[in-house]
């Protein structure tokens, strides 16, 4: 079937879009006599235009650029890599080879990046990537990195109102590099609402009441004038379908069922007199011509449709779509479509057949959520599955979620399959399932449940023949005593599951096993543990365990910052964090973005700390990765001198002490005891401390231990301390502070060296100190020196930075700069409040203040007035960077 042309009276004119196209021409200006590429995200509610724009950029552009196009699907669970299959059929070559045959994000990004080298500009349009799926957004974020090394404009579009603070693209959109730009739509202004209905005879002030000047909602109603305007836009596209001909409005219910495209073949399939049909609903422009098939101008639309057919005709047309996608004209079977439309049906054997096919495949290319979301819709189906069918498909989503950092539902999940194995006798598997569910519990915080999971597990498999599993489980028990910091149960252990693991020829529990021991070994100060960690790292690589790659990642990284052991530790964490994002392995790259955190704050780049702690932060329902985050932010507030790091510190305390594992309540006491003496509540010191002093000499953690016993130290609590204090801690205890100022100086930690001569005796000593905290900009800390020289009659102090405005026209604060940054991108105060770690309302003040003193009426006229004046820049990226 041709593509027939749809008639051009539909469309509607592009208003209010000068600005934008504009901007997108500079871009790919800059582009051409450049060649280092650029990304524009296009952000605007449903029905804003954004595609019109794109559209419209396109059109205009040279003959000589190419252009690609690709979108990601409406799916209830989107096809992984859907957006790059549609480029890579317009390329084809390396990049279609390589994503028919299963290629990994990273490799799909070098592939796409290779291709973009090969042609002197290429304009790139990725739409609707609010429905990326996890290998997509992977893809997008690889490329991002490297755009300026190829003469592309990439221009993806996405729905910010679609984004709530857990959605995997908004997760993303925090970490994309400061170069990419950043594009927002608006509504139309009730001037251009009414120049569009001047000619039809429609009141434009009712018009911009009814559609709040949402392009696509004025276009609808402007379509089909011989009417009133109708209460809502399903009103409207309803009664313009209600206008076609029987063959017509089948035509449209059919293509309503599919989220995508439906394609000609198909088409003509499920409506065979379609071909005279199109034409119809072209010319009424509910639908639109692609190269290989129709699909709806709008989402909106074809929802609307989809929804008013009747809920058995829907299910006929989608089993309908099912039998005829089985079997493709060309091509293998897409097992992700298959999977959407056998549930719509309500086909549970179909759904049960490729379901978990479609979760196989989105696992493979690091879509990790899809593919728990494929799994879960399996189990949905699979009311009559029983015995192992249904095991298998609960461990599966088990781990998926585990990856993902959605520890509650891993849990439930794991509980489940191991409660079919109980029922069913499968004892070995019950076995090897429970340590699995303890590992998942423990990072989920509930240690105690880990605990008693974990000994059920080693309970029942030393009763069977010793194998992986039981090998697996002594690794587990060794890695609960690992973050328990008892160096003496872990090693024990370890030995155990090391010993058996190379006697049974496990790979899988030889790695972990060397994981745990040489993550402990260095704790304790044994260098041996770097080999084995290596070790590790390169086995599990070997046989792709992609968890266990990510573990020794985080491991090496965290015990070498817990340490201040920071040679190579940028590598490891540049490392790390490349190759966990890359494959979608979400909970081990929050830990590495917290540790990463918390080097820059040791470092003394504390607006990098920040940027890295917000990652982890960014999902609400992530837990031990917020521990270190939330530490790291209410520091860096502490010591600037700002507000609200108390609120954050007790958060930090109520996930860290129902674990009690000192790594985190030995981070939150040292954190609590700064506090108090920046505030200068030193008698508070005792009581924050207290609990987590004794917990680490039991321990013998003497990085922790020592962190405490130098605040209680320098509170004046005076006990018996232990002998074996790390240097610096040792140094100031004894009453050397200047050899442990250098101390800290060669570990690389300004703010902790400043801090051990606070307390100096001699006023060169002080001012010295004082100098160091002005420069990190560590108000807090410079006001209690500043006080302690002027007690000793010391006078002429330096001031250090002003803290009232920054310089501005407008005398704005810091803050309200920050708000205004953000407010200019498009940001709603919700938006604003997660990045500055604000309430909505404290938000609202700072909004409010902004335009009154800009002297303006409204947020958008805040942000041209912002940017006119110089204030803010409109390439301020107010998202955290993923890149150092």
């Amino acid at each position: 079937m041709q593509a027939p042309t749809r008639s051009a009276s539909t469309a509607v004119a592009l208003l209010e879009r000068d600005e934008h196209l504009a901007t997108l021409e500079k871009h790919r200006k800059e582009v051409a006599t450049s060649s280092r590429g650029r990304m524009v995200l296009i952000s605007g509610e449903a029905g804003v235009g954004k595609t019109a724009l794109l559209q419209s950029f396109c059109q205009a552009k040279p003959a000589s650029v190419r252009v690609l196009k690709g979108a990601c699907d409406a799916l209830f669970t989107p096809r992984a890599l859907g957006p790059f299959f549609e480029v890579a059929q317009a390329t084809g070559g390396e990049l279609e080879e390589l994503l028919e045959s299963g290629g990994k994000p990273h490799e799909v990004a070098a592939a796409f990046l290779r291709e973009m080298r090969a042609v002197a500009q290429t304009i790139v349009v990725l739409e609707d990537m609010h429905w990326a799926d996890e290998a997509t957004l992977d893809v997008v974020k690889l490329v991002s990195r490297r755009i300026d090394t190829v003469p592309a404009l990439v221009l993806a579009t996405y729905r910010d109102d679609e984004l709530d603070r857990a959605h995997p693209l908004r997760l993303v959109l925090g970490e994309l590099p400061g170069a990419v730009a950043r594009l927002w739509l608006a509504s139309l202004s009730p001037e251009a609402v009414a120049e569009l209905a001047r000619t039809s005879g429609t009141d434009p002030v009712e018009l911009y009441a009814k559609t709040g000047g949402n392009p696509f909602f004025v276009s609808e109603v402007l379509a089909d004038v011989s009417t009133r305007i109708p209460d809502t836009v399903r009103d409207a596209v309803l009664t313009r379908v209600a206008r076609l001909g029987p063959s017509a409005r089948a035509l449209v219910e059919a293509v309503a069922v599919e989220p995508a495209h439906l394609d000609f073949w198909l088409l003509e399939m499920l409506v065979p007199e379609s071909a005279g049909s199109l034409e119809e609903c072209l010319a009424a422009g509910i639908l639109e011509a692609g190269a290989i098939g129709a699909s709806f101008r709008h989402e909106l639309a074809r929802l609307a449709v989809e929804q008013s057919v009747n809920p058995l005709l829907r299910r006929e047309l989608h089993l309908r779509v099912l039998k005829a996608l089985e079997k493709p004209p060309s091509g293998d079977p897409d097992v992700t479509r298959l999977a959407h439309h056998a549930e719509a049906a309500g086909q549970s054997a179909a759904v049960l057949r490729y379901a978990p096919a479609a979760g196989a495949h989105a696992a493979a290319r690091g879509a990790h959520r899809e593919a728990g979301a494929q799994y879960a819709r399996a189990l949905r189906s699979g009311d009559g599955l029983q015995g192992d069918g249904r095991a298998d498909l609960l461990e599966r989503v088990a781990h998926e979620y585990f990856l993902t950092d959605q520890m509650w539902e891993a849990a439930a999940a794991q509980t489940q399959a191991i409660e079919t194995h109980r029922r069913t006798g499968a004892r070995l598997r019950e076995g090897d399932c429970l340590h699995q569910l303890s590992h998942i519990l423990r990072c989920s915080g509930r240690q105690p449940e880990a605990r008693r999971a974990g000994d059920e597990s080693l309970a029942l498999l030393e009763q069977l023949p010793a194998g992986e599993e039981l090998a697996m489980a002594y690794a587990n028990a060794a890695f609960l005593r690992m973050n328990d910091a008892d160096a003496e149960g872990t090693l024990a252990w370890g030995s155990r599951a090391l010993d058996l693991a190379e006697r049974c020829g496990s790979t899988r529990a030889l790695t972990h096993a060397l994981n745990t021991v040489g993550s402990m070994e260095l704790q304790i100060g044994l260098p041996i543990g770097a080999v084995k960690l290596k070790r590790s790292l390169e086995l599990a690589e070997a046989a792709d365990l992609e968890d266990d790659v990510g573990r020794a990642y985080l491991n090496y990284t965290g015990f070498a910052a817990s340490t201040r052991f920071y040679s190579g530790i940028e590598r490891w964490l540049d490392a790390g964090t490349e190759y966990c994002t890359e494959r979608g392995l979400d909970l081990w790259r929050r830990y590495l973005a917290g540790t990463t955190a918390r080097v820059e704050l040791d470092r003394g780049r504390w607006t990098e700390a920040v940027q890295w702690a917000a990652v982890p932060l960014a999902d609400r329902r992530t837990r031990l990765p917020r521990i270190e985050p939330l530490v790291v932010i209410a520091l860096v507030r502490a010591r600037r001198g700002d507000p609200d790091s108390k609120a954050l510190l007790e958060e930090a305390l109520s996930i860290a002490v129902p674990t009690g594992e000192l790594q985190f309540i030995a981070s939150v006491a040292i954190a609590r005891a700064e506090a108090a003496w920046l505030e200068g509540r030193t008698e508070a010191i005792a009581g924050v401390s207290d609990d987590a002093y004794e917990l680490a000499l039991d321990r013998r953690a003497p990085w922790l231990a020592g962190g405490l016993a130098c605040w209680r130290w320098r509170a004046g609590i005076g006990e018996k301390l232990p002998t074996d204090l790390p240097e610096p801690f040792a140094r100031e205890i004894a009453g050397d502070r200047e050899g442990a100022a250098q101390a800290w100086r060669d570990l690389g930690c300004p703010y902790e060296a400043a801090l051990a001569q606070a307390g100096a005796d001699e006023d060169a000593d002080l001012r010295r100190s004082l100098k160091d905290f002005q420069d990190l900009g560590a108000r807090a800390a410079a006001a209690v020196v500043s006080r302690r020289l002027r007690e000793r009659g010391v006078r002429g102090l330096p001031r250090g930075p002003r803290l009232a405005t920054v310089s501005n026209p407008a005398l704005l604060t810091r803050r309200e700069v920050e708000v205004l940054a953000l407010v200019a991108q498009g940001r709603r105060d919700g938006e604003i409040a997660t990045r500055l770690f604000l309430s909505d309302r404290t938000v609202g003040h700072h909004v409010s203040a902004i335009i009154r003193k800009l002297g303006v009426r409204t947020r958008g006229q805040a942000a041209a007035e912002g940017l006119r004046q110089g204030i803010v820049d409109n390439q301020t990226d107010g998202w955290p960077s993923s890149s150092t």
